[in-house]
């Protein structure tokens, strides 16, 4: 059984770049929906600013797919050269999963 791959990023924006941010941010979360191997994410934003996202791949290769794909890229450079203005990324494989379904 191939083993999940969390990634969790979190981050702060710089001021001013919110929209452009938006737009960018959107197309992200469309184009990881449709990434072979895409389980699911979800983004938190915290009283004091910093936005959490976490992501969960299938398995490696699928996160490597992501990681690489070339609109990805440029949101990425995006982000280091104008959106954030600090932001840590931790890759994690997944130890344990367990659920306890609503219902």
């Amino acid at each position: 059984m191939a083993t999940r791959i969390v990634t969790i990023f979190r981050s702060r924006l710089n001021s001013g770049i919110e929209a452009d941010y938006g737009l960018v941010a959107a197309r992200m979360d469309e184009l990881a929906t449709r990434m072979p191997g895409y389980i699911e994410h979800k983004s938190f934003l915290a009283d004091d600013g910093e936005r959490v996202t976490i992501v969960t791949f299938a398995d490696q290769a699928s996160h490597d797919a992501w990681r690489n794909h070339p609109e990805h890229h440029a949101a990425q450079q995006a982000g280091r050269e104008r959106f954030y203005s600090e932001y840590s990324l931790t890759v994690a494989e997944e130890r344990h999963h367990r659920e306890f379904p609503a219902g």
